[in-house]
């Protein structure tokens, strides 16, 4: 879906937080800047030059974006930084004195920020296109063009599909014994499952993601995910034992319905259901352009963390992850427990 990087919030963050797309862009732009403390700062009057517009206009955008800014890096140097940042600036560069009291600065990251929400500047339009365009080319290469299975770049991935396939046949096997009721059932209540947790039936799960008709939606899920439905159907699976050994017979349709109403309130389960809401809905959205609208209320920026663990040195291809000996033996525990 096209961004407007002037009025979404989420996904300035979003850019902003990859460290990787960072870098690339740093690269390409090569706006010049000073190096303090190993990292890369702009003055206001460095910032006037590189946009063209008035010094004025980066003070009214410091009032209307404050927070925002303050949190991608701007800051205001006082005494001995201060001190520090202007023996390292070209007098040619500035026209501040040394009786100077306080000089706000703008890391590379802020002045990105301002592009981003900058609109009286063609420069800033013209950047804000280039973002978009290098953010498209990281994720690409990163991910070796499969965004779909960005999930399984995760480290946790493969013992949480492993150990969600285990509680998966336990739930199944509940259905089995104990609702009476035609084999319909494992798709009708592995929907009210996902319901549960994302709000959505698998048919819908598919379409957001833009899946095809043999694509499993299991196996693009984050491990989060399939833990929360690890725990709902394993807890499911004991309350259907434990109510139809209790009456002495399979179950009702409606008794078992009864089950699922009360899981989706139970408060065991809220924290992890609403932790795999919010790593769904953000993560879609910033690594895979996917919108979950009934989630919409859960939306975050992703975390730096998570462009590290998906698209970092420490993530790794499917392929990669079954080679390594260590993984192999957390699935030998896994299987014998």
């Amino acid at each position: 879906m096209a961004k407007d990087l002037t009025s979404s919030p989420l996904d300035r963050q979003n850019i902003l937080n990859n460290p990787y797309a960072l870098e690339k862009i740093e690269t390409y732009l090569g706006l010049g800047g000073i190096y303090y403390q190993g990292e890369l700062f702009f003055t206001k009057q460095q910032l006037v030059e590189i946009f063209g517009i008035s010094e004025s206009t980066i003070e009214k955008y410091l009032a209307s974006h404050s927070d925002e800014l303050r949190t991608n890096g701007y800051r205001v140097l006082r005494g001995q930084q201060l001190r520090e940042f202007k023996a390292l600036m070209d007098v040619s560069v500035t026209d501040y004195g040394n009786k100077t009291p306080a000089l706000g600065v703008f890391t590379f990251r802020a002045t990105l920020n301002l592009a981003m929400v900058l609109v009286e500047s063609d420069r800033a339009r013209m950047i804000r296109s280039r973002i978009l365009d290098i953010v498209i080319d990281v994720m690409a290469e990163r991910t070796g063009g499969h965004p779909k299975y960005i999930n399984q770049r995760d480290g946790n991935y493969l013992p949480a599909a492993y150990q969600e396939f285990s509680y998966r046949k336990t739930f199944t096997d509940a259905l089995d014994h104990y609702l009476g009721m035609a084999k319909i059932k494992y798709v009708i209540y592995t929907n009210k499952v996902y319901e549960i947790v994302f709000r959505e039936k698998a048919k819908e799960y598919k379409q957001i993601l833009r899946l095809g008709k043999k694509d499993s939606p299991r196996d693009t899920m984050y491990a989060e995910v399939l833990k929360a439905i690890a725990s709902v159907e394993n807890g499911l699976a004991a309350e259907m034992k434990t109510q139809s050994e209790t009456l002495g017979r399979p179950l009702q349709t409606k008794e078992v319905d009864a089950l699922f109403t009360a899981a989706e309130d139970n408060p065991y389960l809220k924290p992890i259901i609403e932790d795999a809401r919010i790593k769904m809905a953000s993560r879609d959205l910033g690594f895979r352009d996917a919108l979950h609208q009934k989630l919409d209320a859960y939306i975050q920026s992703v975390p730096e963390g998570d462009f590290d663990k998906f698209l970092g040195e420490t993530s790794r291809s499917l392929e990669e992850q079954l080679s390594d000996p260590a993984l192999l033996a957390v699935f030998k525990r896994l299987k014998d427990r």
